[in-house]
């Protein structure tokens, strides 16, 4: 873009959101032309941080009318999954600074927030009227909850995830198209003010009519549209709640129990991780974390029980009895501490955001993360193929990280490698970019779901759908038919080029 469009294109943008709301800070947007990923560089030419959905339409329709490509972020730093640098030149499109919490509904179990809400702002505003957030494992602080909804980050407690689209309810986008839309029952009839004043929450998703629109926009990358806010799910704050451990060296143990104990829907936080990964989340410092991984189990599972509002004591002991019953069934041990931590740490830690130094950087600076969903039954097959791979390719063990979350009240689990590295050594951040790709195309090729394909995972996830790519090239070409959101990711590289055209 020549000099005297960038700076008429800026001017209109300032006219916008204000002159506050621009930034084209070269500091700023070289710290958003790429991420921890690894995965490519872009070229961010400004900054656009709105404060109001009419706000972010009429960027969009500028973007339309100027034929700019705009990258959403929520989140704030650091990224590390490659969606959010710039493919090219691009807009980055801030949410940040829209971070109202506009309603928590008790009676309902829903609040209404704003893209720039974070896990521990919620946390706060919600468990003065005794509720609770649904969180993926240890987000990191400045985590957008509608971000990690979008995405589909899975919640660790199983038996509140009935649907893919859960927590996520209702939302008003703004898709490429600059149309304003809201989904589920929030389309109407009525303003939300009309509907609340008539009883209504925002808390079915689907809609309007027999359509899903959110299925659309979840782990589409900021490449449909803009949210500029949703309704989510919330829980009741147990009164009780009570951690446990089951350390065991076998995996297929674990995986037994948790489908006996999830059946019949036991428990609340429900999840796998190996030694490693427990290690980086009790420990601190980088030698801290390396004493306590020598000393951990091959795996540890961690679930807790809760009770409530009604007979919390009964509801404990009963699950409690139930689940040590199929825990000697299976041939493991409940137990109430690991090295490291106990229940109540356990309670602090893993119903909070991270806190301090992120936990995945704990133990060597830097990581890249590999994750896809497939069934419990093969988590066993595909821990065995990722840590042949990393083997052959000489990683060590002790930087392998993994992490098995059920899902849909374990019908399904995402499964979760960590590889931990040095990423002030760029000899052994390739090494680890290399062995990475090379792990996932033989999961892949072994019967892997990648339903979030970041960066190079898309080739593996598209190839196999030909027909599934079509359709979404359709479904983009009414939605954002110019190709201005987050132009060239997932499988639609070439819809900008053609929308401009």
């Amino acid at each position: 873009m020549g000099a005297a469009k960038l700076d008429e294109m800026k001017e209109r943008l300032r006219e916008i959101v204000g002159e506050e709301g621009l930034s084209d800070d070269p500091a700023e947007l070289e710290g958003l032309a790429t991420d921890l990923s690894g995965w490519g560089r872009g070229e961010p030419i400004c900054v656009v941080r709105p404060r109001r959905p009419r706000q972010v339409q009429s960027v969009v329709d500028l973007a339309n009318l100027l034929g700019l490509n705009l990258v959403p972020v929520s989140s704030g730093p650091p990224h590390h999954r490659g969606d959010t640098v710039p493919c090219g030149e691009a807009v980055v499109l801030d949410l940040s600074r829209m971070d109202e919490v506009v309603r928590v509904d008790r009676r309902n179990k829903v609040a209404l927030v704003e893209p720039g809400v974070t896990f521990g702002r919620l946390q706060e505003e919600v468990e003065g009227v005794g509720l609770k957030v649904l969180m993926p494992l240890l987000p990191r602080p400045s985590k957008s909850i509608i971000g990690s909804y979008l995405e589909r980050e899975p919640i660790t407690i199983p038996k509140y995830h009935w649907d893919m689209t859960d927590p996520l309810l209702c939302t008003e986008v703004v898709f490429g198209s600059g149309d304003l839309f809201r989904t589920g029952s929030a389309a109407g009839p009525g303003n939300l003010r009309q509907q609340w004043a008539a009883g209504l929450a925002q808390k079915n998703p689907m809609g309007p009519a027999q359509t899903d629109f959110a299925r659309i926009l979840q782990g589409s990358q900021g490449s449909m549209g803009v949210v500029t806010w949703a309704t989510v799910k919330l829980e009741v704050l147990p009164s009780i709640h009570r951690f446990y451990f089951i350390p065991e060296d076998r995996l297929d143990k674990l995986v037994d129990f948790t489908y006996r104990a999830l059946r019949p829907r036991l428990g609340d936080e429900f999840f796998i991780l190996n030694g490693v990964s427990m290690a980086c989340a009790a420990g601190s410092g980088r030698r801290e974390v390396e004493d306590l991984a020598e000393r951990q189990s091959r795996f540890i599972l961690v679930f807790a029980v809760a009770g409530y509002e009604t007979a919390p004591r009964k509801r404990v002991d009963y699950q409690l009895h139930d689940l040590r019953r199929h825990a000697q069934a299976c041939g493991v041990v409940p137990q109430s501490e690991v090295p490291g931590l106990n229940g109540a740490r356990a309670r602090r830690l893993f119903c909070s955001p991270s806190g301090g130094t992120y936990w995945k950087e704990r133990i060597a600076g830097g990581w890249q993360d590999l994750f896809f969903l497939t069934t419990l039954d093969r988590a066993c097959d595909f821990v065995r193929l990722v840590e042949e791979k990393a083997r052959e390719s000489g990683f060590p063990r002790e930087r392998l990280g993994i992490y098995v979350q059920p899902i849909q009240q374990g019908r399904s689990c995402h499964l979760e490698f960590t590889f931990f590295h040095d990423p002030a050594d760029p000899d052994e951040t390739a090494r680890v970019k290399g062995l990475m790709e090379e792990a996932a195309g033989a999961c892949s090729a072994a019967g892997a779901f990648f339903s979030r394909p970041y960066g190079p995972w898309a080739a593996l996830a598209y190839a196999r759908c030909p027909d599934s790519v079509a359709a979404l090239r359709k479904v983009k070409g009414m939605l954002d038919p110019r190709g201005v959101m987050n132009r060239g990711r997932l499988c639609f590289a070439a819809i900008g080029e053609e929308g401009r055209g």
